[in-house]
């Protein structure tokens, strides 16, 4: 597969460019060592996984900081720790605190040079302007989890995407989806048809923020960072 055989890149945000681990832990790792909690930072990743991933499928409209209020005080209840739905609050509202990779901004900048981008994000409104200023990147189309009416991996994300694109003369088959996540972002568009890019920012660890999928799913290409994509764009 080469680059050059598309006109589109969708992305993933966070966990593909903004390094949401990184933010849920500075808020997670130092409340649970306030509790006294016995547990790692893969352990809380994982139960953050679970929860998200449960409280999406059940509410499939409900806004991301409400989401994350719901996980926090659903960790806290699972780890038998101290509730305070301030800080569950706070915990919703800190999503555009959360850092980009190092390699992001660079890498989608020349990538912008190449090719049309869009983000493709189960979060807020909101939430994503404040991570995409941190960026410094235009992007041509952002569609996201209160834009779709659902949360991936549904397909509404997919097919906002493809009926903009096509508006704008860019088909389906010249787009190519760049994501972290097999659960959310490869098994459905894989599903539509499309071409995958699988950005392994964990370089194959298992466990995280990001459930685990019991579907197959072989992406079309795999690279370790923005940067080895952007690489890749340059050269041909």
């Amino acid at each position: 597969m080469r680059l050059t055989d598309f006109d589109a890149m969708t992305f993933d945000c966070y966990g593909t460019i903004i390094d949401w681990e990184r933010g849920i832990l500075a808020i997670l790792a130092p409340w649970a060592r306030e509790q006294g909690l016995e547990t790692t930072d893969d352990g809380l990743l994982e139960a953050f996984a679970a929860l998200e991933g449960d409280i999406q499928r059940m509410n499939p409209t409900q806004p991301y900081p409400e989401v994350l209020r719901d996980v926090f005080m659903g960790l806290a209840r699972r780890l038998g720790a101290l509730a305070d739905p301030e800080q569950a609050r706070a915990f919703g509202e800190s999503v555009g605190e959360w850092p980009p990779f190092a390699d992001s901004a660079a890498a989608l900048q020349s990538l912008k040079r190449t090719h049309q981008l869009a983000i493709l994000s189960n979060v807020d409104n909101a939430s994503i302007r404040r991570s995409v200023a941190r960026l410094g990147v235009e992007f041509d189309l952002i569609v996201t989890a209160e834009d779709a009416g659902a949360y991936k991996p549904a397909h509404n994300h997919f097919e906002n995407a493809f009926a903009w694109f096509e508006r704008h003369g860019t088909p389906p088959e010249r787009i190519v989806h760049v994501a972290q996540s097999l659960h959310h972002d490869h098994v459905p568009a894989k599903a539509l048809g499309m071409r995958t890019i699988w950005v392994d920012r964990r370089r194959g660890k298992p466990g995280g923020a990001t459930p685990t999928t019991s579907d197959t799913v072989t992406p079309d290409l795999v690279v370790a960072s923005l940067e080895e994509l952007a690489q890749m764009s340059v050269s041909g």
